[in-house]
């Protein structure tokens, strides 16, 4: 599948197509960031491996039934099976689960100044894979976004203790980077719905067998707390609002914008976060929003030329 290219300089582009492409990915960002708080809370009683393990599954369950209504039991029968375990197990199931785990053996500061860098990381991945040439004005708009995801988290860059925790940060990372190309471009053939059903039961299955591996071995349990109304309501926040909603605008946006270009409006999740908890009584943050209109300024100096010349 081809990526659609707009230009920020034409009027049709921006109003059109790239106003709209644009928005999606915001959509993404904001139906994930209210992940964060309920995961928080989820994760006082719930083994990291597990929850994200019944995150997928669920997701998986809930999305893959109405794929085969929607486009039939021919798509879905012939899917590359195979190849979504690998694209989803890696991409977006070791991506998440790396990422928690380096959180827990560093600290949130480092791993947010790794994760803020996937733009980065996506450009290399479109200069390798894809043979794009970067412009100026991209690798500008980059920049913006990167410096606008670190002060939209509020973090001291001096105060990450680096180590494995951000080796393992950067892996998942670039993970996820290269998931959500792969969810695009290798399954072209399939629907935006079909593309995220099968990443995700990839996920699942991978982070299954991850947990089964690591049973046998006397390395982890498959403990699950016990569930009342509010443990449902949280699961239900987080596994069908911040993934299944999330990751079918996500890979939307990447279909239309190209995960580089995408990858910028993932810096402005700490900004929606932060209006999640203000709606909560939290207080306001200045910072995160200087930070976001960074972010917001990175999307538009990268997209101010022609993409398919970058």
């Amino acid at each position: 599948m081809a990526f659609e290219h707009y230009s920020a300089g034409d009027r049709q582009g921006i109003v059109g197509p790239a106003l709209k492409s644009n928005f999606i990915c915001m959509l993404s960002m904001m139906t994930w960031a209210a992940g964060f708080p309920v995961a928080q809370i989820l994760l006082e009683t719930w083994d990291s491996l597990v929850l994200t393990v019944t995150r997928f599954i669920l997701a998986a369950l809930f999305l893959t039934p109405i794929w085969l209504l929607m486009d039939g039991p021919k798509a879905v029968l012939n899917a590359r099976w195979g190849r979504g375990t690998l694209v989803g197990g890696f991409g977006f199931g070791a991506g998440a689960y790396l990422f928690l785990l380096g959180q827990s053996i560093s600290d949130p500061v480092t791993v947010v100044i790794v994760a803020s860098a996937m733009p980065v990381f996506a450009a290399i991945l479109e200069v390798l894979l894809d043979g794009r040439r970067l412009r100026l004005t991209f690798v500008l708009g980059i920049c913006l976004a990167v410096v606008g995801g670190i002060v939209a988290a509020g973090v001291d860059v001096t105060e990450g203790s680096g180590g494995l925790g951000a080796a393992l940060a950067g892996i998942a990372t670039l993970f996820f980077a290269w998931g959500s190309r792969a969810a695009v471009r290798d399954f072209s053939e399939l629907t935006t719905l079909g593309q995220t059903a099968i990443t995700l039961a990839g996920g699942g299955i991978f982070l299954g067998g991850t947990l089964l591996i690591g049973m046998w071995l006397g390395l982890a349990e498959a403990y699950v707390p016990p569930l009342d109304a509010e443990q449902i309501m949280y699961l239900f926040i987080f596994v069908f609002g911040a993934m299944v909603v999330s990751l079918l605008l996500w890979i939307k946006g990447v279909s239309r914008l190209g995960v580089a270009v995408a990858s910028i409006h993932v810096n402005t999740t700490p900004f929606y976060v932060m209006l999640i908890v203000v709606a909560l009584g939290g207080t306001w943050n200045w910072s995160q929003v200087a930070g976001a209109l960074l972010v917001g300024a990175g999307v538009l100096v990268a997209q101010m030329r022609k993409r398919r010349d970058f």
